[in-house]
C-alpha cells in the first residue's frame, strides 16, 4: 500500500503543476503580454479559469496531507527549512485569490480595479516562483540539518542560486501551459493568433530558463546532468519531450487546441519525471549527504495502510464529479 500513497503523491504534485500552474499562468500572461492587450488578455484568462480556479488547489492540499500523515519527517522537515518560501507561496494564494474575486464581482468599478490587477499577476507569478524554490531546496543539498545559526538554517537552506533558476523555470513553465490551454477557449482568430504568439514567446522562455538552471546547477556542484540523462528513463523522457515540442508547432499552425494542451501537458509531466526519477525514492537531500526516503521514512504500516484506502475510495468519490464539473463548465465556455 505504500507504493500506493507515493503515486497519489506524485500524481497530486503533478496534477498541480499542470492544473494549477496553468491557473497562476493566466496572470503571468497577462503580466508578460503587451500593456495594450492585457485587457483582452485579462477576458480570455477570465472566462478560462473562472468556473474551476479554485478546485486546482485540491491538489496541493492533497499532497500536503499525504506527506503530514504517511512522511512526518518529510513535513516536518520541510515546514521548519522552507518555512519562508512556504509562507510566501500560501500569502501568494491568498493574495491572488482574494484579488481575483474582487476584481470581477465588485459592484463598483474604480482605481481599486487596478490594485487588484497588480495583486493578481504579481502574485500569479511569486507563487509558482517560490513553489519552484522549495522544490529545489528538497534535491539541491542546501538544506543543513546540523544549522545552528538563523542564516544558515533558514536562508541557506533555499536561497539559492539554483533554487532562484528553478524558480524562474517554474514561472515560464506556468505561462506556457497557461497559453496553450487558453487556445481552446478562443474562437477569433485575432485572439488565437494573440495566444499562440504568447505560447510560442513562452517557449523560449522555458528553453532559456531550462538552460540556466543546467548552468546553475554546474556552478552549484549539483549532478543535474547526470540525474536526468544519467538513465535510460530520463533520457527516453527528454526526448519524447523534445519531440512532442515540434510536433506542438505543427499544431499551432493547424490551430489544433487539443492537441496543443495535450503535447503541452505531456511536456511537462515529462519534464518531472525526468527530474526526479533518477533520485527517487529520496525526496529530500541533506548537505550532509544523508536523505530523507519515502520508503524509509515512511510511517507505519497501519498508517499507510488507512491512507491508502482513504485515498482511493476518495479518489473514487470525488475524480468523476470534479472532472464532470470541468466538462461541464468546458462545455459551456
Amino acid at each position: 500500500m505504500l507504493y500506493v500513497v507515493i503515486v497519489f503523491l506524485w500524481a497530486s504534485i503533478c496534477l498541480y503543476l499542470l492544473l494549477g500552474g496553468a491557473d497562476f499562468g493566466a496572470g503571468i500572461l497577462e503580466l508578460a503580454a503587451p500593456r495594450k492587450h492585457r485587457p483582452r488578455i485579462n477576458a480570455i484568462m477570465s472566462k478560462a479559469i473562472g468556473p474551476i480556479w479554485e478546485a486546482n488547489h485540491m491538489w496541493l492540499i492533497i499532497a500536503i496531507v499525504i506527506l503530514f500523515v504517511g512522511f512526518p519527517d518529510v513535513y516536518t522537515t520541510m515546514s521548519i527549512y522552507v518555512h519562508l518560501p512556504l509562507t510566501a507561496m500560501l500569502l501568494g494564494i491568498i493574495a491572488r485569490g482574494t484579488a481575483f474575486v474582487f476584481r470581477h464581482y465588485d459592484a463598483i468599478e474604480d482605481h481599486w480595479q487596478g490594485i487588484y490587477a497588480r495583486i493578481f499577476t504579481w502574485s500569479s507569478m511569486i507563487t509558482p516562483f517560490f513553489l519552484g524554490v522549495i522544490a529545489a531546496a528538497t534535491v539541491s543539498r542546501s538544506i543543513d540539518p546540523e544549522a545552528d545559526g538563523f542564516i544558515a538554517a533558514y536562508i541557506d537552506s533555499w536561497l539559492t542560486v539554483f533554487g532562484v533558476t528553478i524558480g524562474l523555470f517554474t514561472v515560464a513553465i506556468c505561462g506556457y501551459l497557461a497559453s496553450a490551454y487558453a487556445l481552446g477557449t478562443v474562437t477569433e482568430q485575432k485572439d488565437q493568433t494573440l495566444i499562440v504568439r504568447m505560447a510560442k514567446r513562452f517557449i523560449v522562455a522555458v528553453v532559456v530558463a531550462g538552460a540556466l538552471v543546467f548552468a546553475a546547477a554546474f556552478y552549484s556542484g549539483i549532478p543535474l546532468t547526470n540525474w536526468i540523462f544519467g538513465g535510460i528513463v530520463g533520457q527516453l523522457a527528454i526526448a519524447t519531450a523534445t519531440l512532442s515540442l515540434a510536433l506542438t508547432f505543427v499544431a499551432f499552425r493547424r490551430r489544433n487546441a487539443s492537441a496543443v494542451r495535450i503535447l503541452a501537458g505531456f511536456q511537462v509531466v515529462m519534464i518531472l519525471l525526468a527530474a526526479t526519477y533518477q533520485h527517487y525514492p529520496v525526496l529530500i537531500l541533506f548537505r550532509n549527504g544523508d536523505g530523507l526516503s519515502l520508503i524509509e521514512h515512511a510511517e507505519n504500516t497501519k498508517t499507510i495502510t488507512a491512507l491508502a484506502w482513504t485515498l482511493l475510495l476518495g479518489s473514487i468519490l470525488i475524480l468523476p464529479f470534479l472532472f464532470y464539473l470541468m466538462r461541464v463548465f468546458g462545455k459551456r465556455m
